[in-house]
This record gives structure tokens, C-alpha cells and sequence, in this order.
């Protein structure tokens, strides 16, 4: 008997569990249907305020889209060209400080600074109408950047540094090549900047002597480990010597070793560091070919530039953009000045 009495106590206890748990997945159920149901009404509303508002939203797309052609057709040709850099001894900011400045010149229509500092034309000064400067994104970039760190720092330091901590302060700055992009009505004025652009941050006084004190300290290191090189190709053929002396003593009887298995571990240890030395000039070899000058140009301004095209550039597609958007917006306000009229009233 108080068997059966103890399960009908936890059938007892159950119940009511069993029943919150019920009215729990009903409520979440009905929440997501009032959900469902709440995105539903709110597109239906959508596509009848379009439906009610077409033939206004349409006009007005084609009116600013008439006035945008005649706009487009007026306007002059715009032409672009590149000029991909990469910028050593952290120069990348000056470049882009440099860029930003040439850009407010052209913002700004000092017409006579660019020809000032460009030596060009007014004609051409005047045909200038953008200076852009950006990154080229390269993953790698960031990999071998984080590489170099962790192999400069303590394994404590390392440890507690991330590649997710450093990826947050790499900045565009950071990156090997950067893009610098001008814009112009003429087609053929872009190989007469490309020389003040480099020369501002090449005849940078600070620059000039960090690129001098590295590439005397290149040298100096490259000096030394060709030093060690012959160094160590002459104790290999003094060992060469020794053991050729050893092998005509076995031949000739004499079984006496003189530490000919030490002397073998000393051969390969110079094999080795002879290998490291190699591998030590190799790169030093590619940071003077990086690192002989301030800013290494990659490709310079085209001759000619390529005509900017597009839809993004077409005035036409802009106007009719903004011509439907504006009468959207006043539609929405229209709207909204009517809701708050009624609730008012209520």
C-alpha cells in the first residue's frame, strides 16, 4: 500500500510540471506565429502603399531621370589611372597625409597650388578632380606582419598577444601596397604626377636618413656573413685534410682513431651553419632590393587613362535613384503627419 500511495504522490508532483512545461511551448508557439503573422501584415502594407503610389513614384523617377541625361550629356568625359606603391619605414601615413591634401586642393579649387606644386598647365590643374589613396588587401599581409611580431617578442609576450588582439589594430596603413587613384577630364595629364607624388615622401628628410642607416646596416650584416662563409669553407677543408690523412693511415695499417666520429658531428654542424648562413643572406638580399629606396613604385600612372564608366557614374540612373526616393520620402511624411492627425483625434 505505501508503494502505490508513494507513486500517486510523484504522479501528483508531475502534473502540474508537466502542465507549465505544455503552457510554455504554447506560448512560444503563439509568439512565433503573432510573429510570422505581424512580418506578413507589415509587407502586405508595404506592396499596397506601393501599389497605391506607383504612377507618382514612376513620374518622379522619370523626371529625374530626364534631368540626370541632361546632366550626363553635358558634363565632360572623366578619366582614371593608378599608381600602385609600396611605401617603406612607415611612410604609408605621410603618403596618404600627401594624397588628402592634393584631394582639398582639388575640393577646395586652388587651381594654382596644383599648378604650383605639379608644375602643369592651368588647363590641366583645372582637369583634376579627384586624389584617392587606398590599400591593397592582401591576407597574407597580415599573416606575415603577426609572424614577424611574434618572432621579435619574448614567448611570455607571444602568448598572451592574440591574432585576433592584433588583427584589431592592424590599420590600412599596415599593408604593403597601397592603390593612389586620380581622377580628370584629360586623358593624358596623369604622367606628370607620379614624380611629385613619390619625390614628397622620397625627399622627406627623416625618411632619407632611416633608409640610409638601414641599408648601411644591410651591408655591414651582408659583409659579415660572407666573412663567415669563407671562414667556414676553410675549416672544412682543413677537416677534408685531416681525414684524408686518416684514411691513408687505416690503409696502411694503423687502427688509432682520433676522434673521427666527433669530427664527422663537427663537419655536419658546419654543414649546417654554412646553410644558415646562406639562407641569412638570402634575406638580406631581398630586404636591400625592398628596402634601397623610401617608396618602391610597382606600376606607375598610365599614359592615358581609362574612361570612368558605369551605371553608379551615369547621372541618368542617379536621377531617377533620388527622383524616386525624394517622392518616397515625402509620401512616407505625408504618412506619417496623417497617423499622428488621427491619433490625436483619438
Amino acid at each position: 500500500m505505501s508503494k502505490e500511495n508513494n507513486l500517486k504522490e510523484e504522479e501528483i508532483e508531475l502534473g502540474p510540471l508537466f502542465v507549465i512545461i505544455g503552457k510554455g511551448f504554447s506560448n512560444l508557439f503563439n509568439f512565433i506565429g503573432r510573429l510570422f503573422k505581424g512580418v506578413y501584415h507589415f509587407l502586405i502594407l508595404i506592396l499596397l502603399f506601393l501599389k497605391t503610389n506607383s504612377q507618382k513614384l514612376i513620374i518622379t523617377a522619370l523626371i529625374g531621370g530626364v534631368l540626370g541625361m541632361v546632366v550626363e550629356f553635358k558634363k565632360d568625359p572623366t578619366f582614371g589611372s593608378d599608381l600602385q606603391v609600396q611605401p617603406n619605414f612607415k611612410s604609408a601615413r605621410q603618403l596618404y597625409n600627401n594624397i588628402n591634401y592634393y584631394n582639398d586642393l582639388v575640393k577646395q579649387k586652388h587651381t594654382d597650388l596644383l599648378v604650383e606644386t605639379f608644375k602643369i598647365s592651368f588647363e590641366e590643374a583645372s582637369s583634376l578632380k579627384k586624389f584617392e589613396v587606398f590599400p591593397i588587401k592582401n591576407q597574407n599581409d597580415l599573416l606575415t606582419s603577426y609572424d614577424d611580431l611574434i618572432l621579435s617578442i619574448d614567448t611570455l609576450t607571444a602568448k598572451s598577444y592574440s591574432f585576433t588582439l592584433f588583427k584589431r589594430t592592424f590599420t590600412e596603413y599596415d599593408y604593403k601596397v597601397h592603390n593612389i587613384r586620380v581622377i580628370a577630364t584629360k586623358k593624358d595629364v596623369f604622367s606628370k604626377l607620379d614624380d611629385v607624388i613619390i619625390s614628397s615622401i622620397v625627399e622627406n628628410n627623416y625618411f632619407k636618413k632611416v633608409k640610409n642607416l638601414t641599408n648601411e646596416n644591410l651591408n655591414r650584416t651582408d659583409s659579415l656573413l660572407r666573412e663567415n662563409i669563407v671562414q667556414i669553407d676553410t675549416l672544412r677543408k682543413v677537416y677534408m685534410a685531416v681525414l684524408l690523412e686518416e684514411a691513408k693511415k687505416i690503409t696502411t695499417g694503423t687502427t688509432i682513431d682520433l676522434g673521427g666520429e666527433k669530427r664527422t658531428t663537427k663537419e655536419l654542424e658546419l654543414f649546417e651553419t654554412n646553410r644558415k648562413i646562406n639562407k641569412d643572406l638570402k634575406d638580406i638580399s631581398e630586404d636591400k632590393a625592398e628596402k634601397s629606396e623610401v617608396v618602391n613604385v610597382i606600376s606607375n600612372f598610365q599614359h592615358v587613362g581609362y574612361e570612368i564608366k558605369g551605371v553608379q557614374e551615369n547621372y541618368g540612373f542617379l536621377g531617377s535613384v533620388f527622383g524616386a526616393a525624394f517622392m518616397l520620402l515625402f509620401l512616407l511624411l505625408k504618412e506619417l503627419n496623417r497617423y499622428l492627425d488621427n491619433y490625436k483625434q483619438r
